[in-house]
């Protein structure tokens, strides 16, 4: 092949689109627990985080709800995958053994925000959220109908491997994914450029300016109690309790049950069979979809 802009641009459209196609193929279940929050700068703050702005019977001037400011914020990070393609094998038509490597640069450009994400619903033990305590944690501060401070768990304690129930159902979730740029394929093909040129190999790759941050706890509970029906029944109601600042009720219903492999066979038990241990009738059966990740 002679090497020249027109098949060079031929050569970037090819590995692009084995790229593309592994991109979209791969399976991913961020998505199912995290918002979408475009970027438009750095960092983002999210002063409404906390504000709950319920119904209320009218009675005299409207009732505003002061979104305030709770100071939390989420940085942007940068990341990148590169790959080097002698130019040698450009011209002697050997392009065919790249494929799985851009294939491969596809499959982890999607599941990069599964990492991100997961991993960061993992780490809610002892990483804090908008209220300074953790994520999970068994002393958030809300104030109740008389206007006292009180404080809420939205976690239960013990030695096994975590899992997590999460409501997924409204505008906001429990996890924020923030894209500031998201992931984008380049290359470095020109011959006067000093890479080129030194190495004799042109260069091909992804970038991203994206984070993940957390959203309301409210709408999430983490356990390293035994994955059983007693614990997840537990689990279920505590959620179902919870309330915004004055004591009304937030309607929190928990629909996603997200676990690491251990857990896995339990988790399936649990969630999908229709009988118990015991040969009783599974009650809680289809009452949450399930996500098993190794990112947790």
């Amino acid at each position: 092949m002679i090497i020249n802009n027109e098949n060079l641009d031929l050569v970037f459209r090819g590995f692009k689109a084995t790229y593309t196609t592994a991109y979209l193929a791969a399976p991913t279940h961020g998505d199912k627990i995290a918002m979408t929050v475009p970027s438009a700068s750095r960092e983002e703050t999210y002063g409404w985080l906390g504000a709950f702005p319920n119904m209320r019977e009218w009675i005299g001037p409207r009732h505003v709800k002061s979104l305030e400011a709770h100071g939390f914020t989420i940085k942007n990070r940068k990341f990148e995958s590169t790959v080097e393609v002698n130019r040698d094998d450009i011209a002697d038509d050997k392009i065919g053994v790249y494929g799985p490597a851009f294939s491969e640069m596809g499959q982890s450009a999607k599941r990069h925000p599964e990492e991100l994400i997961f991993g960061l619903l993992a780490s809610g033990f002892d990483t804090n959220s908008y209220d300074g305590q953790n994520f999970f944690d068994t002393d958030h501060p809300v104030k109740d109908e008389n206007d006292n401070e009180v404080t809420v768990s939205n976690m239960q304690a013990g030695a096994e491997p975590a899992w997590y129930l999460l409501d997924t159902s409204r505008g906001v979730r429990p996890i924020i994914w923030q894209e500031r740029e998201r992931y984008e394929f380049s290359q470095i093909t020109r011959a006067d450029d000093h890479h080129v040129f030194m190495n004799d190999k042109f260069v091909y790759g992804i970038r991203a300016r994206v984070n993940a941050g957390f959203g309301l706890w409210q709408l999430a509970f983490g356990s390293k109690a035994t994955l059983n029906a007693a614990n997840y029944a537990l689990a279920r109601a505590s959620m179902m309790r919870f309330t915004a600042d004055g004591g009304r009720k937030l309607g929190v219903s928990p629909t996603v049950m997200v676990v690491p492999p251990e857990l896995e066979s339990a988790a399936l038990a649990l969630l999908n069979t229709e009988f118990g241990p015991n040969g009783e009738s599974n009650i809680w059966k289809g009452t949450a979809q399930l996500i098993v990740t190794p990112y947790l």
